[in-house]
């Protein structure tokens, strides 16, 4: 008797035909390493740069800034070079984004100094009088939480030790509490006096954006 006949073990074997299908043709390609691809130029995100990232993703800001500048002519032209997939190594999720309400940032690492932002991020309208981004100057206001910063790391395998974890907040922490942090002024007047010494949410989420497409810029720079 033909299968054709027999409509529940049709309807077996049909999904495992499919299930088969689907492992081999979706899942198994996941794990394969030319669907994986990474560059020695592109780094992880360091700890200060992931809790930043973490504080991107809390806001929302990902909901009207892409990261992702694509491979057209007039994109080039404003943001820089296109793309490529290997920046996105880390990026656990992807924030590529379909909106841009703000502009894209995949580019905007080391576009502007840190003074920049800072005062970017306390009044957006002081920098672009039309913008329409609400201000996040009480990001200042908030000591930074790394209570589980080496667990995440960990868990993304980024390969930092706790040491080096440790090292790597205490580095940035010494960088723009230092009397000759560059941005000195600009900090001290988001930040209230009594968080000028630590690190506060503003401090990270900047070096985060710093951190976008900054690894491509130098490729770019040594060619």
């Amino acid at each position: 008797m033909s299968v054709y006949s027999k409509p529940a073990v049709f309807a077996i074997l049909s999904a495992v035909v499919i299930l088969v299908g689907t492992v081999v043709t979706v899942f198994i390609p996941l794990l394969m390493p030319s669907t994986q691809p990474v560059s020695d130029y592109v780094t992880p995100y360091t700890a200060i740069e992931l809790e930043g990232r973490d504080i991107y993703i809390r806001e929302g800001c990902n909901n009207c800034h892409t990261q992702t500048v694509r491979p057209l002519r007039t994109e080039v032209l404003r943001y820089g070079e296109y793309s490529k997939p290997e920046e996105f190594a880390y990026d656990r999720p992807f924030l590529w984004g379909s909106r841009r309400t703000g502009p894209d940032l995949n580019r905007v690492g080391g576009k502007y100094p840190d003074s920049w932002h800072y005062k970017h991020m306390q009044r957006p309208q002081s920098m672009f009088e039309k913008s329409n981004m609400p201000p996040y100057a009480w990001l200042a206001e908030n000591k930074l939480d790394t209570r589980y910063t080496v667990k995440k790391i960990s868990i993304l395998g980024y390969g930092y030790t706790p040491e080096e974890v440790a090292l790597q907040i205490e580095e940035y922490k010494a960088k723009v509490t230092d009397h000759s942090y560059d941005s000195k002024e600009a900090r001290e007047e988001v930040t209230p006096e009594g968080l000028q010494a630590e690190l506060t949410e503003m401090d990270a989420i900047i070096a985060y954006m710093q951190k976008l497409g900054r690894d491509v810029k130098k490729l770019e720079a040594e060619k």
